[in-house]
């Protein structure tokens, strides 16, 4: 899994509204390997590698990149990713010949939830994409829970929930207690400096409509 950064033009005023995200939330990328998409740079763009060494200054650890222009100059360092897809491919298994000889395997029903029956401390990192995941505890301060459904937090929730990882916009994020470093869902996110401040320590739901994100504190 990684974060996708797409620059675009004017490069400058895209940095200058990168930096100022950055102050409103230093530890955003901390730790998260980012994919670079230069779809939205034009091919006369300059000094597209001098672009990156900034972002790599600024602490953005970059892993490669998707939609470079083949005259682009010195970007070997990032090398293109050829999937469409950052999260991890899922490994493939070589039939063995005498398979045919062997009886089939049962296929396995795995669970479409995760439950968490203790509070994930700072530092910790829960993720699972097959669904929904559900905490009974509270979420410390660095820490993150992703899912590829709804997170349900039964305490504080203040590190980070990124629901929706594989595209699912239906997916909500609900907790006790909001004090959130960052809510995420299907990539659209609001840090705590987004947040009202009349949500905060109160419990709350997010969710999507449309592009935007939603907060209302449970009833």
């Amino acid at each position: 899994m990684a974060l996708v950064l797409a620059p675009e033009p004017p490069v400058a005023d895209w940095l200058d509204s990168l930096d100022a995200q950055i102050e409103r939330s230093p530890s955003f990328f901390d730790g998260r390997p980012v994919v670079l998409d230069l779809g939205a740079l034009p091919s006369e763009q300059p000094d597209v590698a001098g672009l990156l060494q900034r972002l790599n200054g600024r602490g953005i650890r970059i892993i490669g990149t998707e939609g470079a222009h083949p005259s682009w100059q010195g970007l070997e360092a990032w090398a293109p990713l050829n999937a469409n897809s950052t999260r991890p491919a899922r490994p493939l298994d070589v039939p063995d010949e005498r398979a045919a000889e062997q009886p089939a395997p049962q296929p396995v029903q795995e669970s479409s939830s995760l439950l968490v029956d203790h509070s994930v401390r700072s530092g910790q990192s829960i993720v699972f994409e097959k669904g929904d995941v559900t905490v009974v505890g509270s979420v410390a301060s660095g820490a993150e829970v992703i899912a590829g459904g709804s997170i349900h937090v039964y305490g504080a929730l203040r590190g980070r929930a990124i629901a929706g990882l594989t595209g699912n916009h239906r997916a909500r994020i609900f907790c006790r207690r909001l004090e959130a470093e960052l809510l995420a869902i299907d990539g659209v996110y609001q840090t705590a400096d987004d947040m009202s401040a009349a949500l905060r320590g109160k419990p709350v739901q997010a969710w999507l409509a449309g592009e935007a994100m939603l907060l209302a504190i449970l009833d």
